[in-house]
């Protein structure tokens, strides 16, 4: 990796992972309130405090982590009147991790005859004045894989609303009344009713794309209380009144063998092999005709784009030609097979009944991970940072490590394992850190044999912490100890040029960042 240029915003004199200018130039530069500027480097002591590097290195040890999970549907239809037109499938909130159960802290401590649950919360959508009309009470039950887990049934959008985009809200609060914070969903696009017109590819936004995630659920005659979505419970597929699952939708290649398909990209049409698999368990139902429906009937001879909440159907390949064939379909809450008959009077039509139609909507999520088991305050935890990306820059003396995600502030530190970085903030999107150097992670770095894998994290000024999903790694390409088998001595007066050429090979070529899955 070649060093990169200069850049005419980074802040005069070089900071580097080696050393450590003092000159009055790379100094934090604050506002009137003392808190770091936008653009401007934030100098932490060369020992962060032993109290704090040791709950890091606990929180990642332990894995005291808590993570909030919002799954929703990309579009929301428009209640008009008196009507209310409930968001199908509803918003479902997942509390993870085993940070939910920690006792609290010193300080903290629940008073005697408090009882309840740990966690409550309150859903609504943004701007809404918080009127009890307008959110719903979320009542979490913990489920046989220990999540926590409530939907938001009743919240709908009235006419009275303008917007044609909205984000929903989720208020959590701690029995004692500490409020964790409001977190927010993606944005979700307001529409009228189902499109009937043959979509176009010229706008896509109601297209559904290969490899997005989408939602099945079957509803008779309209009724709300008859809706039933595809999901998955101990390993099985099946069609709950309660919970509903997120589907990756993959086109599948026709002409590999059977169980084999790899994702192939593009907007999926009616008429395409599909795949669906669970995004949380990874299961899988076998490769299947995406059909469109049309008074109960399957049409086989459509290959238009599939549109938001549209009726659609799921044909098993293989079948006899004409209008037969088998479809997905529902029995209660067991997922089974429906023999299709030919239409008598139209082609390229098959009959279906009632419980293989399904109608399918594009899903979002969105999913915030921290731990308070190091922050002693009452503060919210919100906004919590989102790390999307990762982008290494500089070599030789030097390298920075720049984040690119959301929701930064200037009170945020990157830390490499329990190794706090000289951290810059350039705005709520990007974060910019020196790379530590490898020998604070062991006095034996000069002679490694195998890479070190740190993960990235992120530690607010008041100690809350932030895991992310990502790691570091150092590779070296020099392993040989003096003294191993096969090693050729050198000189001695020539030992510390070695090592230093090492080192700044080292340092120049051989980082690399891994996600983990």
């Amino acid at each position: 990796m070649d060093p990169v240029g200069a850049d005419p915003s980074a802040p005069p004199g070089p900071l580097t992972h080696l050393s450590l200018p003092d000159s009055s130039e790379a100094r934090p530069q604050s506002g009137a309130d003392g808190r770091s500027l936008p653009g401007s480097w934030t100098r932490s002591s060369s020992e962060p405090s032993a109290v704090l590097r040791e709950g890091v290195r606990r929180c990642l040890q332990q894995q005291c982590e808590q993570t909030v999970w919002i799954l929703h549907a990309k579009v929301a239809q428009k209640s008009y009147g008196n009507e209310k037109r409930f968001f199908c499938p509803p918003p479902c909130v997942y509390l993870a991790g085993p940070g939910w159960r920690v006792k609290p802290v010193p300080g903290q401590a629940h008073q005697a005859g408090q009882t309840g649950p740990l966690v409550c919360g309150y859903m609504g959508l943004d701007g809404a004045s918080g009127s009890a009309a307008e959110t719903q009470k979320l009542n979490f039950e913990e489920q046989p894989d220990s999540r926590e887990f409530s939907c938001a049934k009743t919240l709908y959008i009235s006419d009275a609303d303008k917007r044609k985009h909205f984000r929903l809200v989720l208020r959590l609060m701690l029995r004692g009344g500490r409020e964790l914070g409001p977190f927010h969903s993606r944005l979700i696009k307001v529409i009228s009713k189902p499109s009937q017109k043959k979509q176009s590819l010229k706008n896509t936004d109601l297209c559904i794309s290969s490899g997005s995630k989408v939602s099945l659920f079957n509803r008779l005659r309209s009724q709300t209380v008859s809706t039933r979505y595809l999901s998955v419970e101990d390993g099985d597929f099946v069609a709950s009144a309660r919970q509903w699952a997120a589907f990756t939708l993959h086109l599948a290649d026709e002409q590999c063998s059977q169980g084999d398909f790899p994702p192939r990209e593009g907007y999926v049409r009616y008429g395409s092999l599909v795949q669906l698999v669970c995004t949380v368990t990874g299961i899988t139902l076998p490769p299947m005709i995406i059909r469109k429906v049309a008074k109960q009937c399957a049409l086989l001879d459509v290959d238009e784009p599939i549109s938001q909440l549209h009726k659609c159907a799921f044909q098993f390949p293989g079948g006899p030609p004409g209008g037969g064939g088998t479809y997905l379909c529902l029995a209660t809450e067991k997922v089974v097979q429906f023999q299709a008959s030919p239409c008598p009077n139209e082609a390229n039509r098959a009959l279906l009944n009632d419980n293989s139609c399904w109608t399918i909507i594009g899903t979002e999520s969105v999913e915030f991970s921290f731990s308070t088991s190091l922050a002693c305050t009452r503060e919210p935890v919100t906004p919590v940072p989102l790390i999307s990306t990762l982008e290494l820059s500089g070599g030789g003396d030097v390298a920075t490590l720049e984040l690119h995600g959301e929701n930064f502030h200037a009170g945020l530190k990157v830390w490499f394992g329990d190794v706090e970085a000289e951290t810059m903030y350039r705005s709520p999107r990007s974060l910019v850190c020196v790379v530590p150097d490898v020998a604070v992670f062991g006095s034996d770095w000069r002679w490694l044999r195998t890479p070190i894998t740190v993960p990235v994290s992120l530690v607010r000024t008041d100690g809350l912490f932030y895991p992310s999903a990502f790691s570091f790694t150092y590779t070296p390409e020099y392993s040989a100890r003096p003294g191993a088998p096969g090693a050729l001595a050198a000189p001695a007066a020539d030992a510390d040029a070695l090592l230093e050429s090492i080192h700044h090979e080292f340092t120049r070529t051989n980082f690399h960042l891994f996600i983990q899955t």
